[in-house]
């Protein structure tokens, strides 16, 4: 018997995670995604979602790049074309696949973008110069305790990270500045006002550089929450604007057919 072709979605959903982070941090998304009838795909970044932050020593951004890359082709067998959501490092993975995939791409959801960070050894901040001289003295980078208002028992990120990897965040983010001229696909911004991972101003800087036309950027803000958007306060209200946008984009597609 010959096997049956499965006709592709329309569309699909590619939700990466952030630096450090867990599945559990974005896993908010994938119910009320799936039951939009679209296949969705969240794939754990290489050195993630291990019993040790151990697990990151020797991973670099190329290992990140590729895995999103093998995401994103995996998802392309099933749907047309995809919306890539991307909570802070994963939302600089997210602009590198738009430049590479720019024809397959919808659309963008960029949530906590991490663009310029509130540590002062990342890229654009006072101190970036003596990151590579800490890093070759300080081998184990503690991260400051989850700081939202309620997790419901959600675990975001490690406690600390090998500090080699952290380089390589920052060469990610460094490397992917210079993408944002280059993305044009519709592109919609979710921050926190007053978090003190990724500062607001990320926002802004994100929305008024990106090569996106102004009709098809907007941001929306929340004002209560901390970095990790979907195991906060206002994750009701994160995942709502975010159902609404894709259902937004289906909509689009379904009345130009």
């Amino acid at each position: 018997m010959a096997e049956q072709l499965t006709t592709p979605a329309p569309f699909g959903v590619l939700i990466i995670h952030g630096f450090t982070a867990t599945l559990e941090s974005v896993s908010a998304l994938y119910a009320p995604l799936s039951e939009l009838g679209i296949p969705v795909l969240m794939p754990q970044l290489r050195g993630h979602g291990a019993s040790s932050p151990d697990a990151l020593r020797g991973v670099t951004r190329e290992d990140w790049l590729n895995d999103v890359d093998k995401a994103f082709q995996k998802l392309r067998c099933s749907a047309e074309r995809v919306i890539i959501i991307g909570h802070s490092m994963g939302a600089l993975l997210a602009i590198n696949l738009a430049v590479r995939y720019e024809s397959e791409v919808d659309s963008l959801v960029l949530v906590a973008p991490a663009i310029k960070l509130a540590s002062l050894f990342a890229p654009g901040r006072p101190l970036h110069f003596a990151a590579p001289l800490v890093s070759g003295i300080i081998k184990k980078w503690d991260l400051k305790p989850y700081a939202g208002q309620s997790n419901d028992g959600c675990a975001p990120h490690y406690a600390w990270v090998p500090t080699e990897a952290v380089i390589s965040f920052f060469d990610l983010l460094k490397n992917s500045m210079p993408l944002l001229s280059r993305v044009t696909v519709p592109v919609f911004i979710l921050h926190n006002r007053r978090e003190s991972t990724v500062l607001p101003e990320s926002a802004t800087i994100l929305c008024d550089t990106i090569a996106t036309k102004p009709s098809e950027k907007s941001i929306v803000w929340l004002e209560r929450s901390e970095h990790q958007t979907f195991c906060d306060c206002e994750r009701e209200t994160a995942v709502k604007s975010i159902i609404d946008y894709v259902s937004g984009r289906i909509a689009r597609q379904s009345l130009a057919v």
